[in-house]
């Protein structure tokens, strides 16, 4: 594919990959598993940067890439190829013979089979980004129908649960989304199908996917051509200790051609991992309370906001936040991020400065208020999506929803002030966003999420 879905010259091929990572924040966390898409850079680079971005630093020594046949000669089921290393204009990427050859003896359908990868392009096209992100991993590829039926995507689970290493592997799925419906379909059926990878069960994969294909929806031919692939990188990652699954970016072709969206192929980025929230000592978490008095008391005295420097990587890691002011136990201000995408101490200085001037629903805070101000800081987990309520725990989740374009955070401790149950966290959360209080049993995306709180004393 060099030269064509890609540069085929290496200085050429290092900028445009360096580009479209430079463009992305890594999560603090430990990837277990990507799902990534394999179109030319040109229309999927910037979704595929969005997950191998997350490998960047990490301790990754193996990565395992499992794609689906585009045509034939198929895999009939599953081939892993077993000899030498993979080419590109970045360098070999060497195959880790060993693990392959494991597998192959694993079980008699599991083949190496070296015409069923000759005029494939899904693993190749995300081996310049594992160079660039891992210069010295080895990888195994593998090949596997994409309908694969379950009996092969167990298998194939097993097989790898059985060979691989404790540590230092990820797995990669190679899989574009929607083929061929209109603009808006796709955006619809791709927010279908990966909002059931978020809930992080299989099953619900391949029923999302089913419902959708027996719609009738006008020119679609799949909802993920790497169907299988993603499923036993699901499975995998679950079982290697991955808590969390988080969606890191998502566009269509359609965003690139805007001329050509009656026609267009999904593209998104999914993260399954292992979540570890901070650890706090009690200097660092009244370090973290007086920047954020400090960036309040600063914004409402009209001084320059304070330069924010901290050498501790705790305090550097980046973080989702929120800062909830009170004067005299009465909310006066709450705004923060939901994304992990600040240093801890610098998202606390800027949503400290927010809450205290741009919460929409208060004046500014005045002079004569801070002798009787109070700070509180939430420090958020990733967002997990839920289906249920019986999903939520009232007092240890928070909730978030997003829907037509709108969105609704409440915090953990507000449904415990007011004495909510998961149902009326639910209904608030809508309200909150602007929707009616049932909109979280239609479409709408609901997400929860813990929180380590710092209180002022």
């Amino acid at each position: 594919m060099a030269g064509t879905w890609y540069p085929d010259e290496a200085d050429e091929l290092a900028t445009s990959v360096d580009g479209y990572l430079a463009g992305v924040n890594r999560l603090d966390g430990s990837p277990l598993g990507l799902i990534v898409p394999h179109a030319g850079y040109r229309y999927s680079g910037a979704i595929a940067a969005a997950g191998f971005k997350q490998l960047s630093g990490a301790q990754i020594d193996l990565a395992v890439v499992i794609a689906a046949d585009h045509q034939p000669p198929l895999s009939r089921p599953i081939s892993v190829w077993s000899r030498g290393g993979f080419e590109t204009p970045l360098g070999v990427l060497p195959v880790d013979e060993r693990t392959a050859e494991r597998l192959i003896a694993y079980d008699p359908r599991i083949q190496f089979d070296p015409d069923s990868h000759a005029f494939e392009h899904p693993i190749e096209i995300e081996l310049p980004f594992l160079k660039r992100v891992l210069p010295d991993c080895r990888i195994v590829p593998i090949l596997m129908m994409s309908d694969a039926d379950d009996e092969t995507v167990d298998l194939l689970a097993e097989a790898l649960l059985a060979v691989l290493p404790e540590a230092g592997v990820v797995l990669i799925a190679s899989s574009d989304l929607s083929h061929y419906p209109s603009y808006d379909d796709a955006v619809r059926i791709d927010r279908a199908t990966l909002g059931a990878i978020e809930l992080g069960d299989p099953r619900l994969v391949r029923q999302a996917i089913r419902r959708t294909m027996e719609g009738g929806v006008h020119g679609l031919a799949t909802c993920a051509c790497g169907e299988a692939p993603i499923l036993v990188t699901m499975k995998v990652a679950q079982a290697r200790g991955a808590t969390d699954v988080t969606l890191l970016d998502y566009a269509n072709s359609g965003d690139v051609e805007v001329d050509r969206r009656s026609q267009v192929v999904g593209y998104g980025a999914v993260m399954f991992w292992r979540y570890q929230p901070p650890r706090l000592s009690l200097a660092q978490q009244q370090l973290l309370l007086r920047v954020a008095r400090t960036a309040a008391e600063g914004q409402v005295r009209k001084l320059p906001a304070p330069e924010a420097a901290a050498e501790d990587p705790v305090l550097r890691r980046l973080s989702a936040v929120f800062v909830t002011l009170r004067v005299r136990g009465e909310l006066r201000g709450c705004i923060g991020q939901l994304r992990a995408d600040t240093e801890l101490y610098q998202a606390v200085a800027e949503k400290s400065i927010a809450a205290a001037s741009a919460d929409p629903r208060f004046p500014s805070l005045g002079a004569d208020e801070l002798a009787e101000l109070t700070v509180e800081i939430s420090i958020l987990s990733p967002l997990q999506r839920v289906a249920e309520p019986d999903e939520i725990e009232v007092g240890k989740h928070g909730l978030a929803i997003f829907d037509q374009g709108k969105k609704g955070v409440l915090l953990p401790k507000v449904a415990t002030e007011r004495g909510w149950g998961p149902r009326e966290l639910l209904e608030n959360t809508c309200l909150k966003a602007g929707l009616p209080a049932d909109s979280w049993k239609g479409q709408a995306a609901v997400y929860r999420f813990e929180t380590l709180e710092i209180v002022e004393a």
